[in-house]
């Protein structure tokens, strides 16, 4: 998908694999300009209920997204100051 965002020159909208909140927000944070969700709507067990879920990981993707995430790292590294912590 981020390669497709990446070379497209028209809005991308995902429309497929979308079960779930997180996916949409998924698909916003690498770029999507939105989202196309039926069926985790329509078959959940409270319809109204995964709409609005759905609508905040869409809203929290796309916030993500334009903030921009650090760089992803192939291993940790720690970034919280160690002075003053106390180590008996």
């Amino acid at each position: 998908i981020r390669i497709i965002i990446e070379e497209a020159s028209v809005p991308v909208v995902v429309d497929a694999g979308i079960g779930a909140p997180s996916d949409a927000a998924l698909a916003m944070e690498l770029g999507a300009d939105a989202v196309l969700v039926n069926s985790a709507i329509a078959l959940a067990g409270d319809p109204v209920l995964m709409a609005e879920a759905i609508k905040a990981g869409v809203e929290a993707g796309r916030k993500a997204f334009i903030a921009g995430r650090i760089p992803r790292r192939a291993q940790a590294s720690p970034s919280s100051p160690t002075e003053g912590i106390s180590r008996s």
